[in-house]
């Protein structure tokens, strides 16, 4: 059996704690509730960033799925693949981000957001290039949401990656 970090049981929660958990059943919200001082704070950036967010929610989906695909996280894979279907991106576009290496066929404005998931992701700074280009096209405040995205989905896959968060259907 490989080593992970257990998945706290719900009852032993703080109660503020325990009710974000039980109202979000997700493996990667549950495990974060081990961290109770930062648990509030993760759940709400996530929050800003998902519902709050100027920035279109397609595009996002993208940018996340790419993530998840180049810093090979499952559980992130798994669940935004599901989520990117429901927002428009079609199995065709999935199919790109997940084997493309660099994404070149999804068009300019959906191959700038892979470049931009992949560059933060493998080199952390995102390059004048392809920084000048979001700003071109997206302006400042759409820009910052996209590297926020980019920069929080990365954080979330180590902490995924480096917990060993279970799918919620795997569960042991």
């Amino acid at each position: 059996m490989s080593v992970s970090i257990p998945l706290p049981e719900i009852g032993s929660l703080p109660p503020g704690i325990r009710e974000a958990v039980e109202s979000i059943p997700l493996n990667v919200i549950r495990m974060a509730a081990n961290a109770p001082a930062s648990f509030m704070t993760f759940a709400g950036f996530a929050r800003s960033i998902l519902f709050e967010s100027q920035f279109d929610t397609r595009k996002r989906k993208i940018a996340i799925l790419r993530v998840a695909r180049v810093t090979d996280a499952h559980y992130e894979w798994t669940h935004h693949v599901a989520i990117a279907r429901q927002c428009g991106v079609t199995e065709e576009q999935i199919e790109k981000i997940k084997t493309e290496d660099p994404v070149t066929s999804l068009g300019d404005e959906y191959n700038l957001l892979c470049r931009v998931a992949d560059e933060i992701s493998r080199n952390v700074r995102l390059s004048d290039d392809a920084l000048e280009q979001i700003l071109d096209r997206y302006g400042v405040r759409e820009s910052t949401e996209i590297i926020l995205c980019v920069s929080y989905f990365n954080m979330v896959s180590r902490f995924l990656e480096s917990t060993r968060v279970p799918i919620e259907n795997e569960d042991v």
